[in-house]
């Protein structure tokens, strides 16, 4: 279900600069980098509310432009804010792939996909489920199915267990390390992501407080 922007579409002050767009700074939603900067006015806003694709106004061709609609490396929008005097959108955001022309991750020349290893295996892992590589591990195990899927996390969970009684720290770490692989592949099948867990753990949170 979209998020309802209106109340935040009608306080940004468009009218501040002689363009009528307000500064828009990308941040990945994953690792919290700045991907770039670029320029909204009200209607680049709200297409970009209603696509969930960021979308700018470019203010030298005088034309909405889709980010990635030549590369086809979208940024899927995740959250908008403004900053207090609502002159300045943040824009949280989901790269798919290099988000520079130039090839780099960010437009400030920064690395990003190195910075949240986690959600980059996440990203490999989700590659080989829509298109499977003959050899692979990974796309055998989407292959052989579900009940499979489920068994490798129960086999891994037990025998991190019996690692936790002895004193091996590097077995304890392997058979941790083997039991998060196949707790991304469970979810990848089931269609879920970190991220989704993530919420449900932050709501629990905020119950608690």
């Amino acid at each position: 279900m979209k998020k309802n922007y209106t109340d935040l579409v009608n306080r940004i002050d468009f009218n501040k600069s002689s363009s009528g767009t307000v500064p828009a700074i990308i941040q990945d939603a994953s690792t919290n980098v700045v991907l770039m900067l670029g320029y909204m006015n009200k209607e680049a806003l709200l297409e970009t509310i209603d696509s969930e694709l960021v979308t700018f106004f470019s203010r030298s061709k005088g034309r909405l432009w889709v980010k990635g609609e030549t590369s086809k490396n979208y940024l899927h929008v995740i959250e908008i804010k403004t900053d207090c005097d609502f002159d300045t959108l943040l824009i949280k955001a989901k790269p798919d792939g290099v988000v520079c022309h130039t090839g780099a991750e960010t437009c400030f020349n920064e690395e990003n996909s190195g910075q949240d290893f986690l959600r980059a295996l996440e990203k490999i892992i989700e590659g080989r489920k829509k298109h499977p590589v003959s050899g692979s591990y990974t796309s055998t195990l989407f292959k052989e199915g579900i009940n499979r899927m489920a068994q490798k996390v129960g086999e891994e969970a037990v025998e991190l267990v019996i690692e936790s009684k002895d004193n091996n720290s590097k077995l304890f770490l392997n058979e941790a390390a083997d039991l998060m692989f196949h707790y991304l592949v469970l979810l990848q099948a089931k269609n879920k992501t970190l991220d989704n867990v993530i919420e449900v753990l932050e709501k629990r949170h905020k119950d608690v407080k």
